[in-house]
């Protein structure tokens, strides 16, 4: 591993991750005239919101507003982007950082043009991270199809096989580069922003639904790559099991979420994000059934109560205020049934469905991954910002469960607070 020292970057903001928030944050101070270091520990910038099918509250795809800010980043020189990046140190004080950043080789230059032949040459395939292990892809691969920066990267696990040999000599742009090694550069900023987001809660922790047990039940964010073109069942919404299209699907609203043995807080995000995925299934099948267990349904804002009363009046679509005790399988249909209490009758249900998806809640990445400086952290994993003092914030997910709008929000006030430690205001 080598070991640079940078020259002195004056008035400069280093944002620790390449989601909405650290975007928005970036593109925001970098617009005024700061100079802006973005550190990614992914190969591409975009974060969750690359990962979804459509967002809130148009349900626009992601391209709609990450290729704008791919624009803006691509077209601003004081933005300076690292990825496969991570921070593994900070020392200093507000208006003087020495921030330690380790660089994984990508073992792709910028010579790449995206043209697909170390791909095509590859024959070792991988799992694919991005669509949460649902499906494989090569080792030599372009992330997903609007990634930024537009390069290819290799997996380590090429180097030394006969697939290293291949993909070097298909290129023929000299952009393979399998000689590559980690090193760590050091960049001195004034402030620091953890845009760090967010991780889906590990539904497998959750022992009474059945998650890694019974193959048709997912998650709230697998449900959103299958639902996505460019995810692993090209935007059909299939059983697991047979790959067939379900005729009934039911949702399970705070799973883990509310729960002191798992997630203590509300996750913001998963009411509105389960209404979202009614709407994908009920434009794919008209006759679907879907069934949303919920212990209390929550649509901030007059914009989503208005999507939430539309949902509400799909005659195919039912609501039962009751929390899930457990799930079960008939072995031989694979299909799952859903045992709850509803809290209006008292009755036991018993809901027998094709899938089930489970609405997990958010998390901080610093939960399982602590971040590398000393913040004021709560018992759920999110950072306290030190508003007055500090020259270390927080924004976005890495503060407090929060959709992309109010991410955005949030990311520009923590921009202008970032100058303003960097002026002394």
């Amino acid at each position: 591993m080598t070991t640079e020292k940078t020259a002195p970057a004056s008035e400069s903001i280093l944002v620790v991750g390449g989601g909405i928030s650290g975007l928005t944050t970036a593109i925001e101070a970098a617009e005024v005239g700061y100079d802006v270091f973005v550190v990614e520990k992914n190969p591409y910038l975009g974060g969750r919101v690359a990962q979804l099918n459509q967002y809130f509250p148009k349900l626009c795809p992601p391209t709609c507003g990450l290729e704008i800010n791919f624009r803006r980043i691509k077209d601003n020189p004081r933005i300076h982007v690292l990825t496969m990046a991570e921070v593994t140190k900070i020392d200093g004080g507000p208006g003087d950082y020495d921030a330690a950043v380790k660089i994984r080789p990508r073992f792709v230059n910028e010579n790449c043009t995206c043209c697909g032949a170390c791909e095509a040459a590859c024959e070792m395939e991988i799992s694919n991270e991005f669509n949460f292990g649902m499906d494989k892809v090569k080792a030599a691969r372009l992330p997903f199809a609007m990634a930024f920066p537009a390069r290819y990267v290799i997996s380590p696990r090429v180097i030394g096989t006969e697939d290293a040999d291949r993909i070097e000599k298909a290129c023929p742009y000299e952009a393979v580069e399998l000689d590559m090694a980690e090193r760590t550069v050091t960049l001195k900023v004034g402030a620091v922003v953890w845009a760090t987001g967010w991780e889906p809660y590990d539904a497998g922790r959750i022992d009474n639904l059945g998650f890694g047990v019974y193959p048709n039940i997912i998650t709230n964010m697998m449900l959103e790559r299958m639902a996505a073109p460019n995810g692993p069942t090209g935007g059909e919404i299939l059983r697991p099991s047979d790959n067939k299209p379900p005729e009934s699907i039911a949702f399970v609203q705070c799973a883990g979420s509310r729960d002191e043995n798992h997630l203590p807080y509300c996750s913001y995000i998963c009411c509105m994000a389960s209404l979202k995925h009614a709407t994908y299934v009920r434009s794919r099948f008209p006759d679907a059934r879907i069934y949303i267990f919920y212990i209390d349904l929550r649509a901030p804002g007059y914009r989503y109560e208005r999507f939430y009363e539309k949902i509400k009046a799909d005659e195919n679509v039912f609501f039962i205020k009751g929390k899930v005790a457990e799930v079960s399988e008939n072995a031989d249909s694979h299909q799952v049934t859903v045992t709850a209490e509803n809290a209006v009758t008292g009755e036991k249900i018993y809901q027998t469905v094709d899938m089930v998806v489970l609405a997990t809640g958010m998390q901080p990445t610093a939960v399982n991954h602590p971040l590398p400086a000393d913040l004021t952290v709560n018992t759920s994993g999110f950072v306290v910002n030190d508003l007055r003092g500090g020259g270390m914030l927080a924004t976005g997910c890495a503060n407090k469960p929060a959709d992309v709008v109010s991410s955005n929000q949030n990311a520009t006030g923590m921009a202008l607070k970032a100058i303003q430690i960097l002026t002394g205001k």
